[in-house]
């Protein structure tokens, strides 16, 4: 898979891989491990424009009050929520 993108983008992208199936971080999760606390709406930004959603696991970011928040990927937020509840991951 060869990414193309920013430097922050790729960052984000990289780290989202991480995340382990069945697990969830928030965008504030993710700027603080790629140690850019204060982008989490830049981070909110780089995981909408994943070019490989569910490869590379968007699906597992989640807003800071617990709720979805977007899904880039084909089928939206019903497909987020649908790669979720495969992974037994239950959000409101």
């Amino acid at each position: 898979m060869n990414l193309k993108g920013t430097k922050f983008q790729l960052k984000v992208w990289n780290y989202l891989k991480k995340i382990p199936k069945g697990k969830v971080k928030t965008y504030l999760d993710v700027a603080k491990a790629i140690r850019q606390p204060r982008a989490f709406r830049a981070v909110a930004n780089a995981v909408g424009k994943n070019p490989y959603p569910p490869k590379i696991p968007c699906h597992r970011v989640i807003r800071s009050d617990g709720t979805l928040g977007g899904y880039s990927g084909k089928g939206g937020i019903s497909k987020k929520r649908q790669l979720l509840k495969s992974e037994k991951v239950f959000i409101k």
